[in-house]
């Protein structure tokens, strides 16, 4: 009788929940800090950027994978969708440089393109295979268009009156931060609440 308790209690245990944060932790942090950078015009801020789509793609699966599972879907099929949305992505990139598409641009626009299409594609990845990078994905899109209209963004103007920041439209790195806090929060909770179903699930399997 103990070691089926044990067996079944073994059968529901979760990765630590301080492990399961650390890679949306990480993927807000890095976000801000590139906008940061970007924002400052730092050299190499795009070089930073291409290597945080890799970043990010990879989280993507791995949240889609426990989707998956969750889901009692097909965590493959869920593995092919993601490479190939990804994969159609890097293809996407490597055909715009490769015929001069982009060297039009100079490097803080460059930017903002390739913000958006990183955004944009884990918003339609996050809708369709996992969402737990929902709010992750609207933050990066939010990124991408306070960069694209730096000085009186309405947005920001907008936000600013509705919470009584005064000259909100100044402190776009610090609406950035708040920004970031408060999808980090959001995707907690999505992310727990996934890791609720993960357990259901296993329950399930170990009483059945």
């Amino acid at each position: 009788m103990s070691e089926a308790k044990s067996a079944s209690s073994g059968g529901v245990k979760q990765t630590p929940l301080l492990v399961a944060m650390m890679p949306l932790l990480i993927l807000f942090v890095c976000a801000v800090v590139l906008y940061g950078l970007s924002a400052d015009g730092a050299t190499g801020a795009l070089g930073y950027w291409e290597i945080f789509v890799w970043v990010v793609a990879a989280a993507s699966i791995i949240y889609g994978w426990a989707q998956a599972y969750a889901a009692g879907t097909s965590r493959v099929i869920s593995l092919i969708l993601q490479v190939l949305v990804w994969g159609a992505l890097f293809v996407l990139l490597d055909l715009l440089e490769k015929h001069g598409l982009v060297t039009g641009l100079d490097e803080a626009k460059q930017g903002i393109m390739l913000i958006y299409l990183l955004g944009f594609t884990t918003l339609i990845v996050s809708l369709l295979m996992n969402r737990t990078l929902f709010f992750f994905a609207i933050f990066v899109v939010f990124c991408g268009y306070l960069l694209a209209v730096p000085t009186n963004n309405p947005t920001l103007i907008a936000v600013g009156d509705y919470l009584g920041i005064a000259d909100a439209a100044s402190k776009p790195f610090m609406m950035s931060v708040g920004m970031a806090v408060v999808a980090c929060i959001a995707s907690l909770f999505v992310l727990l609440n996934l890791r609720g179903a993960i357990l259901a699930r296993r329950a399930a399997q170990a009483r059945g």
